[in-house]
């Protein structure tokens, strides 16, 4: 394996999701599955991509008050890691520095050695000048997105938001209840803290491998169990996960349903189909069946269409992913305005498919990860206008600034008999 220092790793990185258009989380997860790291570098290399993405706006206007002229996109790369370990993560200045340097061809250090020195000499009236801009540039949040949720929620809990998403996330985990009782999960894995108020989650400070290669628990936050609660599945019921992947509702589902009945699990992507597979087969989720299929063909599956009708449909939506953004930290620069209307039809598209598989009486939830309204109650709005067969009993929201968990939607409908 190469032998590549955390700070490389970082830049390299950067680089990748930049030039590539690529995801955060595969740019640095495929560089570290090919370099040996110490687990402490390891963290270290995680630390530095992606407080680079949360802080870019902000990192990019420190580079500006530097420097009048234009700065080429690689050494902008080098700088952001720089000036991200001096103003936010602290670094000692001449580990900070030095290393950064090394980072940079040979005959552009001189450039990079002089901002960067500048920078801490600079560093009071660099962090004054930061702290009088507006909000998207202080926090790094496009600001097109910063300004919508200043119209629907205020400017202070915009603002909270905007913070909130810049945070490392906390490491949720739900006890898988098909594999322990939460008191013996508790003993096994003192480190855990319980959750109040929710008595199936815990918290750790580490990733807990063990646990979850053994199938004890699953990485989730509790906002995301609301759309499960909502669907509220009994034992031997038949329902219908109509996008699945990566199966941690699913697999919720099946803990509620006691692993009696049978839940059928799609999704299009053949890859997350192959990681749900695993997932739900260390978690003991026996009574799912897997299938592909896209819910915006028309050709229905003949298999689906032979177990239908179900008792209960859940349609976990794909959406734009603002409420998880602090867990996706590169959303938001993956984000247009045009994409919420876009994501829309979507949706609807989806929800309409599955819905003549929903028996009479039945109950369809429809869930999303975002917080906006277009993609969440005015989703609602048009389905049920589309249905006198329609009654929505029940709609919920977890706002991170007043939760304290992720953003999440679920709205309960009821499909009268």
């Amino acid at each position: 394996m190469a032998r590549l220092s955390a700070r490389q790793i970082a830049l390299a990185a950067l680089r990748r999701w930049r030039k590539q258009k690529r995801f955060a989380d595969a740019s640095i997860s495929e560089l570290l599955a090919k370099t040996e790291l110490t687990s402490s570098d390891r963290a270290f290399a995680l630390e530095l991509f992606y407080g680079a993405l949360r802080n870019l706006t902000l990192l990019d206007f420190w580079i500006g008050c530097l420097r009048a002229s234009g700065v080429h996109t690689d050494l902008r790369d080098i700088l952001r890691l720089g000036l991200y370990q001096l103003f936010l993560l602290k670094t000692a200045e001449h580990a900070a520095v030095h290393e950064t340097v090394e980072l940079a061809p040979k005959r552009q250090r001189t450039v990079i050695n002089a901002m960067l020195r500048a920078a801490t000499r600079r560093r009071s009236e660099l962090l004054t000048r930061a702290n009088v801009q507006p909000l998207f540039v202080r926090t790094s949040h496009p600001q097109f997105l910063v300004k919508r949720w200043q119209q629907h929620f205020g400017a202070e809990h915009a603002e909270t938001l905007c913070k909130w998403n810049n945070l490392p996330a906390p490491v949720y985990c739900r006890i898988n209840r098909l594999r322990i009782a939460r008191d013996k999960f508790l003993q096994l894995y003192s480190s855990s803290r319980p959750l109040t108020g929710n008595s199936d989650f815990v918290e750790f400070d580490v990733l807990p491998t063990s646990a979850l290669r053994r199938g004890h628990c699953y990485i989730q936050d509790p906002s995301t169990i609301i759309a499960c609660q909502r669907l509220s599945p009994k034992p031997g019921e038949k329902i219908l996960d109509a996008c699945a992947a990566p199966g941690g509702k699913t697999g919720y589902v099946a803990q509620l349903m006691e692993n009696l009945g049978m839940i059928v699990a799609c999704d299009r992507d053949p890859e997350r189909l192959e990681t749900m597979k695993g997932n739900l087969a260390r978690l003991d989720a026996a009574i799912v069946h897997i299938l592909r299929h896209s819910w915006t063909n028309s050709q229905l599956p003949a298999e689906i269409e032979t177990l239908a009708p179900f008792d209960r449909i859940l349609v976990d939506a794909p959406c734009s992913n603002t409420g998880v953004m602090r867990r996706r930290v590169d959303v938001r620069w993956r984000l247009t305005s045009a994409d919420f209307a876009r994501m829309q039809e979507r949706q609807i598209k989806i929800v309409r498919a599955v819905l003549p598989l929903l028996k009479p009486g039945g109950v369809i939830v429809y869930s999303t990860c975002s917080l906006e309204p277009e993609e969440n109650e005015e989703v609602v709005r048009r389905i049920l206008k589309s249905s006198t067969a329609l009654r929505l009993a029940e709609e919920m929201r977890s706002l991170p600034f007043r939760d304290g968990f992720d953003g999440a939607f679920a709205a309960k409908i009821i499909r009268i008999g």
